[in-house]
């Protein structure tokens, strides 16, 4: 075996492996010394885009801000809204009021801020009032003398028509008779009406000519009894008339003044014109129905009752009256009904029935004229919401229906209000995937979104930066009124940005994440009765929530320690070497150390993936496995045929491998097992390469190499333990201080190399090799040994193929 060679002089300096903040380097001692600052720091390229949204007021210039979780794109964007509300106008107001004419498709009724709270008071006093008034009218003295004197004109005319009859009848010896069926004509004598037997005896000329003058009479009887209904109908439409005039004056003084408060509104004096016919048309209606309460001093009138008097309301949707700037409305369930409104109905005797009165508004009403807030991920969820909101933005108006009515479902009768024009610029956020898919995916999109705002996770760290970070915990302490930080804690928040940006050169512009750790420093501070939160508050804090989301991690470690789960941290062995990888599990995010090992044989050039094979591995990792494939072939057999059989297998995973991570760990073992040179075990590996042998960034390589050595410190430091990493991640290096503390007193190293033949010379001690011209390498070489295995394999090969034997598997 190769002697181990000492790997000090290969390591990292400590000064490489974490960027700290120095406390002494900053401006203030406490926060309290700070001034606030704006929620958007380092996001010019975003607050330009906002600024342009906003400022730009066209048809579909809408904003869809982008950027992932805990970036505060919300408060961020709220506040921005809330600033541009301040310079527009108050928009209008709508209401819904009755549709005389076609009950089912209430009118909207547009007035200028404040002026519908007018209309709906207005028209409250008028339901009040108006059944006393009309009472009044129709129980007085005048009207009662008028339906009087119409009524005895009636009976005059009928009774002087009958009388006339009768005054001939009597005339020529003929009596008219009331009977209990009518009137009858019947023969005289001597004063006396002849009985049909006494008729017959008469001489047969006189009853001729009596029965020809009762012929006669009945005619005339006939036309005046016709004549009748003519003049009770005649009487009636006097009587209507007059209950018209009567009513038309109970009511006008009312009429002029609600008028005379719109005067400037010709749609409202419109609307009350139809209100004064109606209460006109159905004045008996309002004589019959229970008394209400008084509108005075603004009592409602309830809309349960007859319904002669909520016919008459106002259904105010948005009150602007008492708002001094445009509406910024945030919806938190974008919910088809909660944007573009619902009609809700009423249980009356088993049935439901719905009117004007009974129509909501949504964010969309809530919003018109200013600005509507939504999360992406929410409304796309939601059935139909998205449709509806691009609808109403293409058509410019709000259309109030049900969701059943929107699919098709509805078969009853139900409203259709009037649509409402939209004038409101909606601004949506989410994350970036979904922004790219809708893009993609809706065409759409493109024509209502027309404005991206791309929000940065992390900023450059520069002193600038810093100070706005500073800045920044000192605004959300004193929003929050949490105790002020000392410079140190200060420090320490702005260490955890860069380690959150898994940059050492990069500030993390999580938010949500500073605040929260912020929030459980103070709190920490607070139970030892701390005035200031110390940097040993924040440490506590972050190490108490790394052990409340840890149990998971634990339960692996003493796995690896009971070496229930095969990771050595001592020794070597062939083909056999420890890989690196990440595990996410919600917020919290901690690295592994993974067995993988390469078998390898004669064969026709195959190097299988395991996990691929299984389909527990993601094409990623099925991506770089084909790399080190090519590479291997392109390197080391270019001039014959590869002829191996080669496996490849993370041991003890139960569950999928993704990512080309491992890449640069499997190659090394396959050229271990090649060479039949021993691994290191008490080094782990992480990186992927490309097709040139070069060593690429990988992403989590701070929780990679703390993962390694949590392992080895609890098994015990060596002195030569550590982990390669490709020098293209030295600068994303923000180690913990525990392992810091280990390389400063040398008990553990971090290796940076830039090829996977630097990463083989590190890990096997030995020499990797460079080829010559004719591209040969060493015998003696890490590389050579490769080269002279796989040129046996070949003639091998070559061997079964002249002898017969068919290809070796």
């Amino acid at each position: 075996m190769t002697e181990l060679p000492d790997l000090q002089s290969t390591a990292l300096a400590v000064e490489a492996l974490r960027h700290g903040c120095d406390p002494t380097g900053l401006s203030f001692k406490t926060t309290d010394d700070l001034v606030d600052v704006g929620p958007a720091i380092g996001q010019a390229r975003a607050v330009e885009a906002i600024g342009f949204a906003l400022a730009m007021d066209r048809t579909g210039y809408n904003l869809f801000a982008i950027g992932p979780e805990g970036l505060g794109k919300r408060s961020i964007l709220q506040h921005f809204l809330e600033q541009s509300a301040q310079a527009r106008p108050v928009p209008a107001e709508y209401c819904y009021v009755n549709n005389f004419a076609n009950p089912q498709a209430p009118k909207a009724l547009c007035l200028p801020p404040g002026r519908g709270r007018q209309l709906k008071e207005a028209m409250v006093r008028f339901v009040g009032d108006v059944k006393a008034s009309l009472t009044s009218a129709f129980t007085g003295e005048d009207y009662r003398s008028s339906t009087q004197a119409i009524e005895q004109e009636a009976s005059d005319k009928q009774a002087t028509a009958m009388k006339a009859v009768q005054e001939e009848a009597e005339e020529r010896g003929i009596a008219l008779l009331r009977t209990p069926t009518g009137f009858g004509l019947a023969p005289v004598k001597d004063g006396s009406v002849l009985s049909p037997k006494e008729f017959q005896k008469l001489p047969e000329d006189e009853q001729s000519r009596i029965t020809a003058v009762i012929e006669a009479l009945e005619k005339k009887l006939q036309q005046a009894v016709r004549n009748m209904p003519v003049v009770l109908a005649e009487a009636r439409d006097q009587i209507n008339a007059l209950n018209e005039k009567t009513a038309r004056f109970a009511i006008a003084h009312m009429i002029e003044r609600a008028k005379g408060s719109f005067g400037d509104l010709p749609d409202v004096l419109a609307y009350l014109d139809a209100v004064e016919r109606d209460v006109v048309t159905n004045a008996a209606s309002f004589l019959n129905a229970p008394e209400q309460p008084s509108g005075d001093g603004g009592a409602a009138v309830p809309t349960e009752g007859p319904a002669v008097f909520w016919r008459y309301r106002v259904n105010l949707l948005i009150d602007h009256g008492d708002n001094g700037v445009a509406p910024v409305v945030y919806e938190d369930e974008p919910t088809f009904e909660r944007l573009v409104g619902r009609i809700e109905h009423r249980a009356e005797q088993g049935t439901l029935s719905t009117d004007f009165n009974l129509v909501r508004p949504g964010s969309l009403h809530r919003a018109n004229g200013g600005y509507l807030l939504i999360d992406a991920f929410r409304l796309l969820r939601q059935p139909l919401a998205w449709d509806a909101l691009k609808r109403a933005l293409e058509a410019g108006v709000i259309r109030i229906e049900s969701l059943a009515m929107a699919l098709g479902f509805a078969s009853t009768i139900t409203l259709e209000p009037e649509p409402i024009p939209l004038s409101v610029k909606v601004v949506l956020f989410g994350e970036r995937r979904l922004y790219y898919l809708l893009a993609a995916h809706d065409p759409d999109f493109s024509r209502h979104f027309k404005v991206l705002a791309d929000f940065d996770e992390a900023l450059d760290r520069t002193a600038e930066h810093q100070d706005l970070l500073a800045r920044s915990v000192a605004t959300i302490a004193r929003r929050e009124r949490l105790r002020p930080f000392e410079a140190s804690a200060v420090a320490a928040l702005i260490d955890e940005a860069a380690r959150q940006a898994g940059d050492n050169k990069k500030l993390s512009t999580d938010v949500e994440h500073l605040g929260d750790l912020m929030r459980e420093a103070a709190y920490l501070a607070g139970q030892d009765d701390q005035p200031v939160v110390r940097a040993a508050d924040v440490a506590a804090a972050r190490a108490a929530k790394v052990r409340r989301t840890d149990r998971f991690r634990e339960r692996l470690q003493e796995a690896m320690e009971r070496d229930t789960i095969l990771v050595d941290t001592t020794g070597a062995a062939v083909g056999q070497v420890n890989g690196l990888s990440v595990y996410r599990l919600g917020d919290a995010g901690f690295g592994r150390p993974a067995r993988i090992t390469a078998r390898v044989r004669l064969g026709k050039g195959d190097v299988i993936d395991i996990e691929r094979e299984v389909k527990l591995g993601g094409p990623l990792h099925s991506k770089g496995v084909l790399i080190l494939s090519g590479y291997l072939g392109a390197r080391y057999a270019a001039d014959h045929p590869l002829s191996l059989s080669a496996t490849l297998v993370f041991e003890q995973s139960y569950g999928g491998v993704e990512g080309d991570s491992a890449s640069a760990a499997e190659l090394c073992a396959l050229v271990s097992a090649l060479s039949d040179v021993p691994i290191r075990q008490n080094l782990a590996i992480t990186g992927s390469i490309n097709q040139h042998g070069q060593m690429q960034a990988i992403g989590g390589v701070n929780e990679k190499v703390e993962g390694f050595f949590d392992l080895c410190k609890a098994r015990g430091l060596t002195g030569d333990q550590g982990v390669v990493i490709p020098r293209a991640n030295v600068e994303h290096l923000m180690l913990h201080e525990r392992v810091i503390d280990a390389v400063r007193a040398g008990s553990f190293q971090v290796h940076a190399v830039d090829s996977i033949d630097q990463g083989i010379e590190i890990l096997t001690g030995t020499a990797a090799g460079t080829a010559d011209a004719a591209g040969h390498f060493p015998p003696e070489t890490v590389n050579g040994r490769v080269m002279a295995r796989l040129l046996a394999f070949a003639e091998r090969r070559r061997a079964f193929a002249r002898g017969g034997e068919g290809e070796p598997g």
